[in-house]
């Protein structure tokens, strides 16, 4: 922009405006327009009769007239050449001449000082979004270089103009305001829904982390859950809903809801899967999900597991080598028409397995085997607690605040006990050969082992009743092999009897002249809990607990 000739116009100037051109006066103190729009500019951009030459237009009424701020300065101090009308009404008149760190503080608020100098040296213009005053406005401002040979420090000189926004400022402060609410809600309704403690089994030490994506990222639909399911034995449980926002969340909610209610059936982890696999589909077709559901049984030292979609489980052995969980892998739960199957890997004692969802190895522009990749080698350097554990892999996949979505980790270490701790837990089994012989036996076994474990007598005479009871029932209603085995741990004694019959009892009201039905009634009635389920190579388990004194 070229001030050599509208300098007459610029406060101190001594420069007298150019004479009238052919076509017409125009006042060049003034500004005015011709006679009317007739004379103006055609719509093509020629001049028409009498039309004004840019030249004779008064630059300070443009300026002055304009509603956006503006101030002229120049020299490498940013002297004060001119502020407009609108200039003076929001900040004040100004002193022509004086440097703008003194004369225009409300530059310096608004960080534009250091953004002149550039402008001034590099000759082109910048502009900043959307910066706020003291005095609560907000202005867009463009600072752009303009040429003063009047003036004697280097004819260089800086044009500012400021656009009021304060209302769009305000409007979109509103709207991210109301987002953050939206999003707060999600993510509230998100961790409420995931379980608020973890059941800790006897067996295992188990943690788990929750991370919802930054700020600019919906909350998604991760969730988690651990499941003790008796006997010993816990589930485990991992899953994404693949969507955004309250609606995931919902889904979410729904399946975690499904999960505990089917774990309770005991079923293999492929048919929990098949189950829920249905339910999704009634939930919303629109909304599918991966989900890992996994079983410990401390007697096997392995997890029986499922997946539908989801990543592979890894297990770290105490020797630091990491194993990671192939086949089998159905589709995610809604797709319908698949059959899931169940595989196994080992988790023997000191081992750690880690369950997670893909916001924790997934990357923009890389693929998902590199993260799951990263994620092995990061876990088998990983040592201490499960949340130490949760904890690590976290920074190690460089996962931070802003993250792009929501990740969740649970952690679960079958420890290797040794010295006092290991005194705590122990197993005795006997296989039930004969027939009603088996019974005696199988009561004299229970008393010998319990009293041998240093049970209270109380504690111990239940635990024999409750032994034979289960044994007498199998060896009336199930077939061989029969085996009784006893487990103790540092909180529960658990008592179980399994059998080659696959049809599971039940409890009933015996009346007063019937000769049967009444041991599962006894079981029920002096154990903290019992149940039965079906074993994966045919047949049943039934088993009952008891709750050690503390």
């Amino acid at each position: 922009m070229n001030f050599t000739r509208w300098s007459a116009r610029l406060p101190g100037t001594q420069r007298r405006a150019a004479a009238r051109t052919d076509r017409g006066s125009v006042p060049a103190a003034r500004g005015e327009y011709g006679p009317g729009p007739d004379t103006w500019p055609d719509g093509d951009g020629t001049e028409g009769p009498g039309a004004p030459a840019l030249e004779e237009l008064s630059v300070r009424r443009l300026l002055g007239e304009l509603p956006a701020l503006v101030a002229l300065v120049y020299g490498p101090e940013h002297r004060v050449a001119y502020v407009n009308d609108a200039y003076a009404t929001v900040f004040g008149p100004r002193t022509a001449g004086a440097p703008a760190a003194k004369a225009l503080p409300e530059l310096e608020e608004l960080g534009l000082l250091p953004l002149m100098d550039q402008v001034l040296r590099s000759g082109k213009p910048r502009t900043v979004k959307s910066r706020k005053a003291q005095s609560g406005g907000s202005y867009t401002v463009t600072c752009t270089p303009v040429d003063i040979p009047a003036r004697g420090e280097g004819g260089g000189g800086v044009l500012v103009h400021a656009a009021d926004v304060t209302d769009h400022a305000e409007a979109a402060e509103r709207l991210r305001a109301s987002e953050r609410r939206h999003r707060e809600t999600a993510v509230t309704l998100q961790r409420s829904l995931l379980p608020q403690e973890l059941e800790q089994p006897d067996d295992l030490r188990v943690a788990a982390t929750y991370q919802p994506g930054g700020t600019d990222a919906a909350v998604g639909g991760d969730w988690y859950d651990v499941i003790t399911l008796g006997a010993g034995r816990t589930a485990l449980v991992i899953g994404d809903v693949m969507g955004r926002g309250v609606r995931a969340a919902a889904v979410m909610g729904q399946l975690r809801t499904a999960v505990r209610a089917y774990a309770r059936l005991d079923l293999p982890p492929h048919e929990v899967l098949q189950l829920l696999d249905g339910l999704a589909a009634e939930i919303d077709a629109s909304q599918i999900a991966t989900c890992v559901y996994a079983v410990h049984d401390p007697n096997e030292g392995r997890l029986v597991y499922a997946s539908a979609g989801h990543l592979p489980v890894l297990v770290r052995h105490e020797d630091g080598s990491v194993h990671r969980a192939e086949d089998p892998n159905g589709p995610p739960l809604g797709t319908g028409g698949w059959l899931h199957t169940s595989g196994t890997i080992a988790l023997p004692p000191g081992a750690t397995a880690v369950l997670y969802t893909d916001g924790l190895v997934e990357r923009r522009g890389e693929d998902i085997d590199e993260g799951v990749a990263a994620l092995e080698r990061a876990l088998s350097g990983a040592v201490g607690t499960p949340q130490v554990v949760c904890d690590r892999l976290i920074r190690s996949l460089g996962v931070t605040a802003e993250h792009d979505d929501d990740v969740a980790v649970l952690v679960l270490q079958h420890p290797a006990r040794t010295g006092p701790n290991a005194e705590l837990f122990h197993n005795a089994a006997l296989d039930l050969l004969g027939g009603v012989e088996a019974a005696p036996r199988a009561r004299a076994f229970a008393s010998g082992v319990l009293a041998s474990w240093r049970f209270p007598v109380e504690l111990r005479d239940l635990g024999v009743l409750a032994a034979s009871e289960l044994v007498a029932n199998s060896l009336q209603h199930g077939t061989p092999p029969m085996r009784l085995r006893l487990r103790r741990t540092d909180r529960r004694l658990i008592i179980e009897v399994t059998d080659g019959d696959d049809h599971l009892p039940r409890r009933r009201r015996a009346d007063p002249g019937d000769e049967s039905g009444r041991g599962i009634s006894i079981v029920a009635t002096i154990a903290s809990s019992w149940g039965s389920r079906r074993t994966p190579g045919g047949g049943k388990a039934v088993w009952c607990e008891f709750a050690l004194p503390t």
